[in-house]
């Protein structure tokens, strides 16, 4: 995993195995990160579940909710048995849920435990271990309160920080809120990666446009691209080819549809019999589909019969089928 100039961020509700599928069609390149998965889920809950993914998800990271060494380290082990490329550190999120578990953000005023942690993982496996956090929490948003925490942790043996560029608030915003409130300090990461040129820094938070992330790239090591690669995936197809120079043609939306749908049919037949659920065959997954034509004539109405096809208990593979055929044959889309 050395080349990390594109990722895709860990977020709950979204990068489960199918969207992560998804993603790897439109950037053959890229990263992919799952969603969070807490320690006592993994151990205690249903672990094969979490921890099913396609072969061509490779490379992939699994982030991991949690503080105590002992459990980080049998799910580290977990994670690589697996087959996952890395195993990642969540200390980013802020949600009330994460931090009464004191996991994610509230972890940052507590470096050494965080270091402890990476130290005792990476002792038990192989695969990278890293940390995606934020540049600050509440009133410890100074920029030498940062470098601390970095140099804290690095010297637990992380080697590769992905920084969501704002500072988390704990009490008062909601977890969405965290996302767009508290305003981004790109100089922040670019500063630390000037103080710790060793270490690999990828930058994370509101990057949304092609030539915003050519003008980010120059001070970091690479970019994770959230919100904008899931509602806009044809923005991470475009970013992929450009930032790897691939000598591909650039992804057909209709392509990656087609594709997309016969995974969708392969991976209904592996599905146990007692599993047979609309959500699992087919509201999951196809619900990933919903923004891949967005900015094109007829996404609207492309989303729309989706997105009603999604809630009807007799709907299938062919109902996406049916709506493609429509945007195709109105000729509103060239490729």
């Amino acid at each position: 995993m050395n080349e990390r100039r594109l990722s895709t961020a860990p977020m709950m509700g979204f990068t489960d195995r199918h969207c992560r599928y998804l993603f790897r069609l439109l950037a053959p390149n890229a990263v992919v990160y799952t969603e969070m998965v807490t320690t006592g889920a993994l151990i205690y809950g249903d672990a094969p579940r979490f921890l099913k993914h396609h072969p061509s998800e490779t490379p992939s990271a699994f982030q991991l909710g949690g503080s105590d060494p002992d459990d980080l380290t049998v799910c580290a082990r977990m994670v690589e048995d697996a087959g996952f490329s890395e195993v990642n550190l969540n200390v980013g999120c802020p949600s009330n849920r994460v931090q009464a578990g004191h996991m994610g953000a509230c972890l940052m005023i507590t470096p050494e435990v965080v270091a402890d942690c990476i130290d005792r993982m990476r002792t038990a496996v192989k695969i990278p271990v890293t940390v995606k956090c934020r540049i600050g929490i509440d009133d410890y948003d100074s920029y030498d309160f940062f470098a601390r925490f970095v140099d804290k942790v690095a010297e637990g043996g992380c080697r590769v920080f992905v920084i969501h560029a704002r500072k988390a608030i704990l009490a008062g915003l909601s977890a969405k809120e965290n996302r767009l409130v508290p305003p981004l300090r790109y100089d922040y990461v670019y500063q630390i990666k000037r103080e710790f040129p060793h270490l690999t820094f990828v930058l994370n938070g509101g990057l949304t446009a092609c030539d915003q992330i050519q003008a980010v790239l120059p001070n970091v090591d690479g970019v994770m691209i959230g919100r904008e690669a899931y509602h806009n995936p044809m923005f991470l197809a475009q970013l992929d080819s450009m930032l790897f120079e691939s000598a591909q043609e650039p992804a057909n939306p209709f392509e990656i549809a087609d594709q997309y749908l016969h995974y969708m049919q392969a991976d209904a037949e592996h599905v146990p019999a007692q599993r047979h659920a609309q959500d699992v065959l087919f509201t999951k997954p196809a619900r990933h589909l919903l923004g891949l034509f967005r900015g094109m004539p007829g996404a609207k109405d492309f989303r729309r019969h989706v997105g009603t096809s999604i809630s009807q208990p007799s709907a299938g593979i062919e109902s996406i089928q049916h709506a493609l055929e429509l945007l195709n044959r109105e000729g509103s889309i060239r490729c």
